[in-house]
């Protein structure tokens, strides 16, 4: 048997599992393009619950910590594995109500239902996957349970299914094609077995895995902490204490400027850096937007978000209470529907550009991510309950945000209902299609077929060499994305965008004329855009008008509309 102690230490093991290795499972995703990566979205996930499990007595019983970690996993969730990842421990909560202990045979029943509730959520699942893995080693643990003539222990079976789910794993590239090109095993699976891994060390009886980041404390963070451990508790002017460490990618990083632009955001600004690191301290309305700049410097790690406000004795105050009162320090202060409002919107998008036109378009409330930093579902969530209507429309804008939005239809206390827009073309074009004046469901077909009709095209960087079907890539090659799927790979700019507008342009389903809008971003001079506008705009000739709007967005130097 194990009791909720035993559970408790495990998980957070497992935890500290994923984050040591969290590197090496990112470097397992297929596409070079810099994204939220796999092992970085199942580890913030997975650590969203540590922290809350961390403040949980020994005395707790498995149906009680199984309830929290599920509860904070499926809030902290983020991106597809992380919201698969919850899911499945979902299922050991559904397997351990009510028993203060669990039986091997317990654990087996309950990963078989976290396995169900995960296949169920996905609405095409992919076999080769972590879906494949963890169902395989649950089909496993399940008929072990069945055929023992004796009853098994917990170490016994826990060991067999992490045996089975690396025999899983290690089929994946003959299940999926382009994991077998890129010669790796599916990324989220692997995930899951260093997670499996990292627990085990506790069921098997032992000590729990440490975290790396914890031990090797560098210098110039520890300096950093005891300058942050300076400030008092005096007024809150911003919410949210966002700590983190840079892992430099290139020797000379800039600290100044991005200690600038936190600054700018927020106050009680530490930056502190050696030749290795960069650590971060700032107190800001927008973690988000800190976490996206420091991303441009290197992979993040040690990161932690606090709610000062719920840390500095508001206790007596409901949630309800806490969020309303909280004008400044929360970016989305709670909002009790109003039944006047029929509609509302939630989108998700990062650059101030890109976040106005949303404004513009009658959005209530902005979620700051996209490809780099994926919102978790407690980040959506926030937002809806901001927007005081009926109904909220929430326009993802990624796919691999979609997942994390849909987990907030039964969290919300107000309707919510999730359009699948896979780009911030998509999202825009959506909401030129509402008519406030007709109802919910003629809405939703209208800005289904809206968004689908776009066609988007996007230019960024390889962030890693790459072999991807066929082509050898370069790290800081340009690589042309159309409507999410590789092109292209240049050199040059100005090339890259006249070249894939071209290619969307024709094969546009528009056959009535077409509107392309280019947006640039924070990282395109406005001479470059202009030089890139008018070379567009000379390509297509009278076949489109021609757009030019200032995205700022990060990572991608262009998203291109053609609709």
């Amino acid at each position: 048997m194990i009791n909720g102690s035993q559970f408790k230490n495990a998980f957070v093991s497992g935890a500290n599992n994923i984050a040591n290795y969290r590197q090496q499972v990112d470097a397992l995703n297929v596409f070079p393009v810099p994204d939220g990566d796999t092992g970085t979205n199942m580890s913030m996930t997975i650590s969203a619950a540590k922290r809350e499990l961390l403040n949980m007595p020994d005395t707790a019983t498995v149906a009680e910590v199984t309830k929290k970690a599920a509860s904070a996993l499926l809030r902290g969730a983020r991106g597809n594995s992380g919201v698969i990842l919850s899911l499945l421990f979902r299922g050991f909560s559904k397997g351990m109500e009510d028993k203060t202990e669990a039986s091997a045979a317990d654990i087996s029943a309950a990963l078989s239902l976290g396995v169900a509730a995960a296949y169920k959520a996905v609405m095409k699942p992919t076999e080769g996957t972590i879906l494949t893995v963890a169902r395989m080693a649950a089909e496993h643990a399940a008929k072990l349970v069945e055929e023992s003539e004796e009853e098994l222990t917990v170490p016994f079976l826990w060991n067999e299914i992490l045996l089975s789910a690396k025999e899983a794993l290690a089929q994946t590239p003959e299940m999926l094609p382009v994991l077998k090109k890129a010669g790796v095993v599916d990324a989220g699976g692997q995930g899951f077995v260093v997670i499996w891994e990292g627990m085990k060390a506790v069921i098997d009886g032992g000590e729990m895995v440490a975290s790396q980041e914890d031990q090797r404390q560098k210098p110039a963070e520890k300096k950093a902490m005891g300058i942050a451990a300076e400030f008092n508790d005096g007024e809150i002017t911003f919410g949210y204490c966002t700590e983190f460490i840079v892992n430099k990618e290139n020797k000379k990083a800039d600290s100044l400027k991005l200690r600038a632009y936190l600054e700018s955001i927020g106050d009680c600004v530490v930056v502190v850096d050696d030749e290795d690191i960069i650590k971060c301290h700032v107190h800001t309305n927008e973690p988000g937007n800190a976490i996206q700049a420091a991303l441009k410097l290197g992979y993040l790690t040690n990161m932690k978000i606090d709610n000062m406000r719920e840390q500095h004795g508001h206790s007596g105050q409901s949630e309800a209470e806490k969020a309303a009162a909280a004008t400044e320090e929360n970016p989305f202060p709670y909002c009790e529907v109003d039944p006047s409002r029929e509609f509302g919107f939630v989108a998700v998008a990062a650059g101030e550009g890109v976040k106005q036109l949303f404004l513009d378009l009658g959005v209530d409330q902005v979620v700051s991510g996209g490809q780099t930093m994926n919102p978790s579902t407690e980040d959506i969530l926030s937002a809806i309950h901001a927007t005081p209507a009926k109904r909220v429309f929430v326009l993802p804008n990624n796919k691999n945000i979609i997942m994390a939005a849909e987990q907030t239809v039964n969290l919300a206390d107000r309707k919510v209902y999730v359009l699948q827009t896979r780009s911030v073309p998509q999202g825009l074009s959506a909401m030129l299609a509402f008519d406030p004046n007709t109802s919910r469901k003629e809405n939703m077909l209208n800005m289904i077929k809206a968004f689908e009709k776009v066609g988007t095209g996007s230019v960024t960087f390889a962030a890693r060499d790459s072999d991807f079907e066929g082509r050898t890539i370069k790290k800081g090659q340009l690589l042309a994305m159309e409507n999410g799927k590789l092109s292209f790979v240049e050199e040059d700019l100005k090339k890259s965008v006249v070249k894939l507008t071209a290619s969307l342009l024709k094969k546009s389903q528009n056959k009535d004329g077409n509107f392309i809008t280019l947006l640039y971003g924070e990282d395109v001079t406005e001479a470059q855009a202009e030089e890139i506008h008018l070379a567009v705009s000379e390509r297509v000739g009278d076949q489109a008008e021609v757009v030019l709007i200032k995205g700022d967005q990060p990572v991608y130097y262009f998203v291109i509309s053609v609709e």
